[in-house]
């Protein structure tokens, strides 16, 4: 595998070495490379439009844009001039200055089943702000969501269990996404009990192909939802504004009661939001929900300038076409080579695995080889196009994997299993 050993007397190695002596495990969360190749680099220096430089200054076109953020470019100026004069006015104050106010009104007019909105800081705060206000809206308990489904790092949706209890998991059916038979027998279940139903924009899970939600998926959970009374939200946070410039599930005529939106809402300045319809109002004004950085003004003019950028630009379109590019290139590319790759999901979100490739073992030589060339690409979780990405970005990602292919195709038969990933194929769990 390509520079397994570019760690050694290393920046990045001897910050991961400091590391593991103050920050538990080394580092924590979806940017640990834990689950990734070995010579990927943890830590970074500085972004800028469609590229990342790692802490030994190694450049890579940066097709993970900070695990969604980058929408319109690392350090775009004029997001970030906009979040700088904020910041020389004031940011963390005693109350929330008029920007709140400006920015609820954006959203409100963009989000076309969207009357009101709430601000917090991550995604795990929205979806959860979502729950309760599902639950003070009908007084009732329980969330259907899909099975391996991701909705957040809080202990009632965490995906690894370790420190949380059977009573923080509890009152939620599991379904299976897209399908709707299944869908029907977990509100069935709940009867009289159903507070929402949670729904990915489509299914991202880690490690499987992605799918594109069926219509008739997403219009019976909306129907199932104004049958009980229950709540329907759809969980925006990774895919808000790379799908669509208004709610995802509009593309296909669903509109929630409740949407959680995060990550590029303001192009990588923290702040995640809430949207709801009237319908829930009251219910979202009854909760207690704050938190001392959730009213910052800096990176609420971060995202009116985002929005702006969004409503007067043709960066959707522009995404789009480039990701489309991407994918007949390397369905060419991978063809040629002899591989099939399998590509799901959008286009603007795209997820590349090998067929006969339970563990992974080829998607992590060839994501190294595309590392070694300059191209930072994922092995098992979806990637993002950003607006700053050029028609020439995605023929050096074209070039990049016709040689990684080709040296995939040399090794392949005798790459050894991926030992980290052994519970892909044993039954394990992370």
């Amino acid at each position: 595998m390509a520079r397994t050993d570019s760690r050694a007397n290393s920046r990045d190695g001897e910050l991961r070495a400091r590391a593991e002596a103050v920050i538990p495990g080394g580092m924590y969360g979806h940017q640990s490379t834990g689950l990734l190749p070995e010579d990927y680099p943890q830590f970074f220096e500085r972004g800028e439009g469609a590229h990342i430089w790692d802490v030994d200054g190694r450049r890579y076109l940066d097709f993970m844009c900070a695990y969604g953020p980058n929408l319109f470019g690392y350090a775009n100026p004029q997001i970030d001039a906009a979040y700088v004069r904020q910041l020389g006015l004031g940011d963390t104050m005693t109350g929330p200055t008029a920007l709140m106010v400006e920015l609820a009104e954006t959203f409100v007019a963009m989000v076309s089943h969207a009357d009101w909105a709430m601000f917090c800081k991550n995604g795990t705060d929205a979806t959860t702000m979502a729950l309760t206000t599902a639950r003070a809206h009908t007084r009732r308990k329980v969330v259907v969501r899909a099975r391996g489904a991701y909705h957040g790092a809080a202990p009632w949706c965490v995906p690894r269990p370790a420190g949380t209890t059977e009573a923080d998991r509890a009152h939620q059916i599991l379904c299976d996404y897209n399908d709707v038979a299944s869908l029907e027998a977990a509100v069935a279940q709940a009867g009289d009990d159903l507070a929402c139903v949670f729904a990915a924009p489509f299914k991202h899970d880690a490690f499987i192909d992605q799918a594109e939600p069926l219509p008739a998926y997403a219009r019976r959970a909306r129907e199932l939802c104004d049958a009980s009374g229950a709540l329907l939200v759809v969980d925006d946070v990774r895919a808000g504004l790379r799908l669509a410039r208004d709610c995802s599930w509009s593309k296909i005529g669903v509109q929630p009661d409740l949407s959680t939106w995060g990550k590029c809402i303001a192009n990588g300045h923290g702040l995640s939001a809430l949207l709801g319809s009237d319908k829930a109002r009251k219910a979202a004004a009854s909760i207690f929900v704050t938190g001392s950085f959730w009213y910052q003004a800096a990176p609420m003019a971060a995202a009116l300038e985002t929005l702006r950028l969004v409503r007067e630009t043709d960066y959707l379109e522009r995404i789009t076409a480039l990701g489309e590019r991407l994918r007949a290139g390397l369905a060419e590319r991978a063809s040629a080579a002899g591989f099939s790759l399998r590509q799901t999901g959008p286009v603007t979100m795209p997820l590349f695995l090998f067929d006969d490739d339970p563990d992974l073992r080829k998607g992590f030589y060839f994501s190294s080889q595309m590392l070694e060339r300059g191209v930072y690409v994922h092995p098992w979780h979806n990637m993002f196009l950003c607006a700053a990405m050029s028609e020439a970005d995605i023929e050096a990602a074209l070039d990049a994997a016709e040689a990684a292919f080709g040296a995939l195709r040399l090794q392949a038969p005798g790459l050894a299993p991926v030992e980290k990933l052994a519970f892909l194929t044993t039954g394990g769990t992370r």
